[in-house]
């Protein structure tokens, strides 16, 4: 594999967070360490996929309260949380 510039790699980044549905937890994965190789932040992008199994989410369980937003996985029932 040919080395990437930063900037290239935050397009290619933007390029697959807008397609997320209809990738895998394999993708996902190899996405997230090319931007920690890189020192790029995901930002809010990092909350579009389970933190443990790398599944981007489909149709997950969303509850607020006291200020803290969680989000369950389908596929592996770990719970997100994040303040709001």
């Amino acid at each position: 594999m040919e080395k990437l510039s930063k900037t290239e790699v935050k397009r290619e980044i933007e390029k697959f967070f807008k397609n997320i549905k209809n990738k895998n937890y394999k993708e996902v994965k190899k996405l997230k360490r090319l931007s920690m190789r890189h020192s790029i932040k995901l930002g809010k992008n990092r909350k579009l996929f389970c933190k443990k199994c790398y599944t981007p989410y489909k149709n997950p369980k969303v509850r607020i309260k006291k200020g803290i937003k969680s989000i369950e996985c389908q596929n592996c029932g770990y719970v997100n949380r994040w303040k709001i």
